[in-house]
């Protein structure tokens, strides 16, 4: 098989996993919902706070769902001795990588779209450029799935991973939630011409942090 093969392969396994568990419907959605009710109840409607402030609300919440999405992506593999079967199993861990981050990309995209039909019902947001903003959704939703992979792994071996995990991966985000806040505010107000820059840095980032987990991740997935 070749290296789309075996990411296929593995990016399928987690995601009926996942089918059958329903962890993301059960507990994800859920999650970013309550958060989106929360922000809602927390900040005052009346004087238009929350149409403004809607882009960043929108990438924390589906930045702390990643953080979810992570822990049950890697508590799988822990159980049953399922990381030795996966290192013995022959394939590139370059595609272990892109599939496991592949499935991630899967589950917040999910999540994702409920959560923008919440935003337009919760917080009265109108969209002015739909496609720009499916763009930025889309690169950035693959560099966060991408440096969640990469984290999860670093920190699967150890017993503190789920407080360790937040404390790495949180910093290293933060371009990618700059620079998805910031497209989503220009693709609302509909000034497209000014985006550009930052769908670039969402490209640039992406591309970076998925280059550097098709690299060490066989090296990460040997010591976890």
């Amino acid at each position: 098989m070749n290296l789309i093969q075996e990411a296929s392969l593995m990016a399928g396994k987690d995601l009926r996993i996942e089918a059958r568990s329903r962890v993301t419907i059960r507990q994800i959605i859920p999650f970013g919902l309550i958060t989106l009710v929360l922000f809602a109840f927390a900040l005052d409607p009346d004087r238009g706070i929350l149409a403004r402030v809607a882009p960043g609300l929108f990438w924390i919440t589906i930045l702390l769902a990643l953080l979810l999405a992570i822990s049950r992506a890697y508590s799988i593999e822990s159980a049953n001795g399922a990381s030795d079967a996966l290192r013995l199993s022959g394939l590139d861990p370059s595609a272990i990588f892109l599939g496991k981050a592949a499935a991630i990309a899967v589950e917040l995209a999910l999540l994702e779209v409920v959560l923008t039909v919440g935003v337009i019902v919760l917080f009265n947001v109108s969209v002015a450029s739909v496609g720009f903003l499916i763009l930025a959704a889309l690169v950035a939703t693959i560099g966060l799935a991408s440096i969640g992979t990469l984290y999860g792994v670093l920190a699967s071996g150890l017993r503190v991973r789920e407080t360790l995990v937040p404390v790495l991966l949180l910093p290293v985000a933060a371009p990618i939630l700059l620079g998805a806040t910031r497209a989503w505010e220009i693709g609302i107000d509909g000034s497209i011409s000014d985006g550009w820059p930052w769908i670039g840095i969402l490209f640039v980032s992406t591309l970076l942090f998925t280059a550097i987990g098709m690299l060490s991740f066989g090296s990460l997935l040997e010591e976890s």
